[in-house]
């Protein structure tokens, strides 16, 4: 059985235009709210600002059935505090969302929690394999980088003790929910690579229909991999293609040239009925 869908922007790079009282904050990170079968608050963004923003759309998320992480980044994970101490909820992502992850320079840009923490205030659920949250809404683990243009070269490192390894981020995933009109694919930062995710989706699901893509692709302006994922859509037709956060201005420019997309901010709210 299939479930009505609203999809909630409560984290995004930019905000929505309020009207009145509406005063939407935009903030670097990513965060939404997804109303189907279950109820789930997919990434929390980088602090309390999701927060602000569900109050504006009267969504409140300690009513989440599930809270679902894409990966261990600070922007997508540091909101987490903002929720109840102890919620006994359900929190599921990848194990190696905890690994101590640093950027080009060394900076810590890694979660704030620690694995202790999120044991004590959540029943955590850690998966490399796909798992299905409920009938029609599949996290999908651990993404296979099958293709020659995503996920091939990496800024990111991690530090095992004293070693220091390339972080190609293997705890980045997505969620695929099964609807009337085909799939609807969210993703937080896509570092797996978009089309990497959408192709792990079908398999996981078996449905080869993609109705929506939402969430952060990781693209950047005038690369092989941008004109290469346009390539792929075009010959992989998806109706909606939501391409946000850390999605470059120039490399949304191309999307929307191919392909007339709007873009979504924190405050917009989409419905599939």
């Amino acid at each position: 059985m299939k479930h009505d869908i609203t999809l909630s922007i409560l984290c995004e790079d930019q905000a929505k235009m309020g009207f009145l009282d509406k005063k939407f904050i935009g903030q670097h990170g990513f965060s939404v709210f997804i109303e189907a079968e279950k109820r789930i608050l997919f990434d929390t963004g980088a602090s309390d600002v999701f927060m602000h923003n569900a109050a504006l759309l009267d969504i409140d998320p300690h009513t989440a059935d599930w809270i679902v992480l894409s990966h261990g980044h600070w922007d997508h994970t540091d909101g987490l505090r903002a929720l109840p101490e102890k919620g006994e909820k359900n929190l599921l992502a990848h194990p190696g969302i905890f690994v101590d992850r640093r950027k080009a320079n060394g900076a810590y840009n890694g979660m704030a929690c620690t694995r202790q923490e999120l044991e004590r205030r959540f029943n955590l659920i850690l998966s490399k394999e796909p798992y299905r949250i409920c009938e029609a809404i599949y996290f999908l683990g651990e993404i296979p980088r099958l293709n020659d243009f995503e996920s091939r070269q990496t800024a990111f490192f991690h530090m095992e003790e004293t070693q220091r390894h390339e972080d190609f981020i293997m705890d980045d995933s997505a969620l695929a929910i099964e609807t009337e009109k085909g799939l609807v694919i969210v993703t937080g930062c896509s570092h797996a690579g978009i089309c990497n995710i959408v192709e792990h989706a079908r398999q996981v699901t078996g449905q080869r229909h993609v109705h929506m893509v939402l969430g952060g692709f990781h693209l950047m302006g005038d690369s092989t991999q941008l004109r290469k994922t346009i390539d792929y859509f075009k010959k992989n037709t998806v109706e909606h293609l939501y391409p946000m956060h850390c999605t470059t201005l120039p490399a949304l420019a191309e999307f929307h040239n191919a392909f007339g997309i709007e873009k979504l901010c924190a405050g917009d709210t989409l419905s599939l009925d």
